[in-house]
């Protein structure tokens, strides 16, 4: 018995699971008929649903603003909130709330979800988690209702500033409108307020810890430090932006975005490569784009967000690491460095394993949909399951003609890219290793 409590009660596992759980009760409570307009939907539309929004994805069966009820859009929004902080997080934060005691392993499974370390002030982290989301969402509701209040009614147009706040902060992706941005492409209020929520949403808590520490050092006219992850995450969120728009903005100039004005033509493609990082809105149509465009955005949604942040992919850190290991041995250095730092040989280890679990995952899920399917194009299919894996939710519009396995496995392939292939290799492997031995070595012929 004690035994099989330790196992219950592993951190990865613990995280695992409550992800499972929750989908399991979304799928329920989407299927009841206050949920659709309709009364009724299928179930295996309704899990893909739930877990969509739980894992924060935004890939959608049906026409959400139009599928689903009122009641049943105020659930959506409910589950990508509680998907987007992590069930852990609401769970203990009720918990303390209600003055009652969080477990060492529920403590450890939130503070693995935000934290590089493990923190003294566990209260402290929560209350900062929850500060900076309604913050953000509070801020960029306000400013989306200045343009919104400006088309519609005043709860419609509440209904729409709160909705898109949440959606964007948490990198879900879901919109009130049937072509999800489409029709704001051109303007800036909403672009750059949709944009910013996505970028602060998917930097990590941790980070965003740091800069308010950093705020609050320079008005007392302190040294500000940040630390190597917070550098290394700046780093390259802000080389990826950078870098993918002008790339966009090139190869689209004349072909995808040959009829937009100079204007939305950088709107579009900031605005998409943002997006990309496990956002999952577009203002444009994906299917206008050359095969360049698209393999440059599986590459992004591959990359995804940072670590502890509401978005998922194999997180931009692990991409810095192994790039920055490559560097290293192009140019005969033993251990590889990042901002004269070095990193550790472990996390080196860890970055080359979750990104071979990934591409495995993406292989093993691409190959799945096109078996079942044979009429599905390598593109679309490579790009649904990318999309799934980063939980971003840009589609080229299949997700909706899929074969139920198919919605299956790519339910799946959300639930493993939300919570990491490593969590779920540590959260069903053994706790501690079975021995202390270890082979001989013997060499191999490699490369």
């Amino acid at each position: 018995m004690n035994i099989f409590k330790k196992k219950l009660v592993h951190p990865p596992r613990l995280l695992a699971l409550s992800f499972l759980v929750a989908i399991i009760v979304g799928t329920i409570i989407i299927s009841m008929p206050f949920s659709t307009r309709s009364g009724s939907i299928p179930l295996i539309d309704a899990l893909f649903t739930s877990a969509s929004a739980i894992c924060v994805t935004g890939l959608i069966v049906v026409d959400t603003p139009n599928y689903f009820s009122p009641l049943g859009l105020g659930i959506l929004l409910a589950l990508i909130q509680l998907g987007g902080l992590g069930i852990m997080t609401f769970s203990s934060f009720v918990l303390i709330t209600a003055g009652r005691r969080v477990s060492l392993s529920d403590q450890l499974a939130v503070e693995g979800s935000f934290r590089p370390a493990a923190i003294s002030d566990f209260r402290a982290l929560l209350r900062d988690v929850f500060l900076f989301t309604l913050s953000f969402e509070l801020i960029g509701a306000a400013v989306l209702m200045l343009k919104f209040s400006g088309t519609a009614p005043f709860s419609r147009a509440l209904a729409l500033s709160v909705f898109h706040s949440v959606s964007a902060f948490c990198n879900a992706g879901f919109s009130l409108f049937s072509d999800s941005l489409v029709a704001f492409r051109g303007d800036i209020l909403v672009n750059l307020t949709i944009i910013l929520l996505i970028v602060f949403g998917g930097l990590g808590f941790f980070v965003l810890q740091e800069i308010k520490l950093a705020l609050r050092s320079r008005r007392r006219k302190e040294r500000v430090k940040f630390s190597l992850h917070t550098k290394f995450v700046a780093a390259i969120t802000l080389g990826i932006i950078l870098i993918g728009a002008a790339l966009i903005f090139l190869m689209e100039f004349s072909r995808g975005f040959s009829s937009l004005p100079l204007k939305e033509k950088v709107l579009a493609a900031l605005f998409q490569v943002v997006s990309a990082r496990t956002a999952g809105f577009n203002t444009i149509d994906l299917n206008s784009l050359s095969v360049a465009s698209l393999l440059l955005l599986i590459l992004i949604m591959f990359v995804g967000a940072s670590p502890g942040s509401t978005g998922g992919g194999v997180k931009t850190t692990t991409f810095g690491v192994v790039f920055a290991f490559l560097r290293s041995r192009i140019h005969g250095q033993e251990v590889p460095q990042i901002f004269s730092r070095a990193i550790k040989n472990e996390d080196v280890i860890k970055a080359y394993t979750l990104v071979s679990l990934a591409m495995s995952l993406i292989f093993a899920s691409t190959m799945s949909l096109l078996i079942i399917q044979p009429q599905l194009a390598l593109k679309e299919a490579l790009f649904e399951v990318v999309s799934a894996f980063g939980t971003v939710g840009l589609s080229l519009g299949i997700t909706p003609n899929l074969h139920p396995l198919n919605k299956l496995i790519l339910v799946i392939t959300m639930y493993l890219g939300r919570i990491g292939p490593l969590t779920m290799l540590y959260a069903f492997s053994r706790v501690k290793p079975a021995g202390h031995y270890q082979f001989i070595e013997e060499g191999l012929m490699v490369g």
